[in-house]
């Protein structure tokens, strides 16, 4: 008589993956690159306490699906970077998981070759290589952890990490967040609340034990000392914003009341603009103008950018895709990108 079948009923298939020590051998990165790492993290950090006046600006794809275009993208970035960092501090955007409501592609590390084949392994690598090219240009990445393994592969080349709204209030992110080596913007969730990313912030400044993968990968227990550079991140929620004044006092009303950093990022896109590109520009210089009116609880702001504005869908042949569009949410295109933040820089002259 056969035993009966408990175990992985509806597992289709296990493959191994490269350790993420494996993988950094394969892509390393040099000691030159690591120091700017550093120190772009510890440029973060003094503009979280408020001592670097300078504006957060994090940019570029909501997603990135072709690392040819994310490159162009990031020497345009980069060229301009020089231009305005006497007032705006840019950290380009590489996002490569992304959280679905239903299903959907699911990120470059996860489908890599856009067509559902799920080669991670070739993912994970695509990924790294991408943000070395990157950092070797000189800019500061930032980027969502989605899955809590990923960071063991990527996580010693990224600066400034989110956690998405769908999943601030996740107990598994919130610990993740503990042990993240970079400050960390929560997002309020998608209703629009505040309290899930407060509770958020206040649990992964705590030390947490829990399940992970040591730099072998090998299933270990994960203890870490807490992470004291969480802060929020506003997006907007549904049928609402909340970039105007009084969003923006409520919010540094509510995290004084918790005993937390009471600097706030405003998120230009998804429901403070309705996914409409062009109104990050109005949500941008409404931020901009606060700042500038004496607000400096506001240390930052998100765009979403890319090389042609707006989105496409992924076509059934992906010769058929077109070069430098989003494949999630829409975006800015790099002429009204540019545009702005020179605009920015001007906007902000007073304060410095």
């Amino acid at each position: 008589m056969s035993r009966p079948q408990v175990h992985n009923i509806n597992v289709r298939s296990v493959e191994r993956l490269p350790s993420p020590s494996e993988l950094k051998e394969e892509y390393p990165a040099s000691e030159e690159q690591l120091s700017r790492i550093v120190e772009s993290r510890q440029t973060l950090q003094r503009i979280l306490l408020q001592q670097d006046k300078r504006l957060l600006v994090i940019v570029g794809p909501c997603s990135i699906h072709d690392p040819k275009g994310a490159l162009e993208y990031a020497r345009r970035l980069s060229i301009l970077k020089k231009e305005v960092e006497d007032r705006i501090y840019i950290v380009m955007r590489v996002y490569f998981e992304k959280p679905r409501t239903t299903i959907g592609w699911k990120g470059l590390i996860y489908d890599p070759h856009l067509d559902g084949s799920s080669d991670i392994s070739s993912g994970l690598r695509k990924a790294r290589a991408l943000l070395l090219e990157i950092n070797s240009l000189g800019l500061a990445t930032a980027t969502e952890f989605l899955d809590p393994i990923v960071p063991q592969y990527i996580s010693g080349l990224i600066s400034w990490a989110a956690i998405g709204a769908r999943t601030t209030e996740s107990q598994t992110h919130r610990q993740m967040a503990s042990g993240l080596s970079m400050p960390v913007g929560f997002k309020n969730g998608t209703d629009g609340g505040l309290q899930v990313a407060i509770d958020a912030m206040g649990a992964a400044m705590n030390q947490h034990s829990f399940l992970g993968i040591d730099p072998e990968g090998f299933t270990s227990i994960v203890c870490t000392n807490g992470n004291p550079w969480g802060h929020i991140v506003l997006r907007g929620g549904h049928k609402r914003t909340n970039y105007d004044p009084e969003s923006i006092r409520e919010t540094v009303e509510r995290l004084e009341q918790a005993g937390l950093s009471k600097v706030v990022t405003v998120d230009c896109s998804h429901a403070n603009s309705n996914k409409v590109p062009a109104r990050q520009t109005d949500v941008c210089l409404s931020v901009v103008e606060q700042r500038v009116k004496g607000n400096d609880n506001l240390i930052g702001l998100m765009l979403e950018s890319y090389l042609e504005e707006g989105s496409q869908k992924i076509p059934s042949d992906i010769s058929d895709l077109r070069y430098g569009q989003s494949v999630t949410d829409p975006c800015l295109n790099w002429e009204d990108t540019e545009k702005l933040l020179r605009n920015t820089r001007e906007r902000l002259k007073d304060l410095f």
